[in-house]
């Protein structure tokens, strides 16, 4: 059985304040678009391990046993002790580590794609309990629409925001942005908020968004990576209405006119045109 996980982008991202338990409190606006990975499981019940990991397409780095799908296999078959050993193979057409989510997406699917092709009868509400602790992000991808999210990223709501009359481009220069420094750069007083307000400015015309909904990563990031933040203005130099870098970066989309003519150089490590 095959699947197709598509990734994210953050329209939005706010850090209110860092919680007790180490975490910090957000709020986004998750955008599905459709830009996919694929993965296929087959059962494989003479494995001498649980899963036999395979991959191809971009480069999946680290060690095998640390990657999320294996990660998500194991935490169903902690609850389903009579799932069988498997056989996994996941071909990577997301960037990774770029703010899209494509890790969390093909987490997320695997969970979904066990749950189906096993008859294990899990119902979408333990689906989504289980995305949570696989990652602050796996819960939206059980949902995959346009939704509100405050918590970790894990509460969420659906909200009604359609991009499909626009173009969107992604543009990633293979720069790895570390999540925990990140988030490490944002605890500062002037990062303390309390009171979220993405909500009501996603519901504004697009055109206003750029002075509006702001990314509180592009801060920290842009000052260390001026690469990244050049992206950015040459977005909006070549007519985007809108221009933000996704989550923690390093990617960084721009949304035109349907119409609009984009010739966009291929210097970049990745560049992808969605219409």
């Amino acid at each position: 059985m095959v699947v197709f996980p598509n990734c994210k982008l953050n329209l939005g991202l706010r850090i209110l304040n860092k919680r007790e338990d180490g975490f910090h409190n957000l709020e986004t606006v998750f955008y599905p678009i459709a830009l996919k990975d694929a993965l296929e499981i087959i059962a494989a019940p003479n494995n001498k391990d649980a899963v036999a990991f395979s991959s191809s397409g971009l480069t999946v780095e680290g060690n095998v046993e640390d990657n999320i799908c294996i990660k998500a296999f194991h935490l169903i078959k902690k609850d389903f002790p009579g799932l069988p050993s498997i056989k996994m193979h996941l071909h990577k057409a997301i960037p990774m580590g770029a703010g899209l989510g494509g890790g969390s997406a093909d987490a997320a699917f695997t969970l979904q794609l066990l749950n189906n092709k096993f008859d294990l009868g899990i119902d979408d509400a333990q689906l989504i309990h289980y995305a949570a602790q696989l990652g602050s992000d796996c819960a939206f991808f059980m949902l995959n629409k346009p939704c509100y999210a405050t918590g970790r990223g894990e509460i969420m709501e659906a909200i009604n925001v359609d991009l499909s009359a626009y173009k969107i481009i992604l543009i990633n220069p293979g720069i790895h942005v570390n999540t925990g420094w990140a988030f490490s750069q944002l605890e500062s007083e002037r990062f303390k908020r309390s009171e979220p307000y993405l909500r009501n400015i996603i519901q504004q015309s697009l055109s206003t968004w750029k002075d509006t909904l702001l990314n509180d990563f592009e801060i920290p990031v842009f000052e260390k990576y001026p690469a990244i933040k050049k992206i950015k203005e040459d977005l909006y130099n070549r007519g985007a209405i809108y221009a933000a870098m996704s989550g923690s970066g390093s990617t960084v989309f721009g949304i035109f006119e349907k119409h609009a003519l984009i010739d966009y150089p291929q210097k970049e490590t990745f560049v992808k045109i969605l219409s």
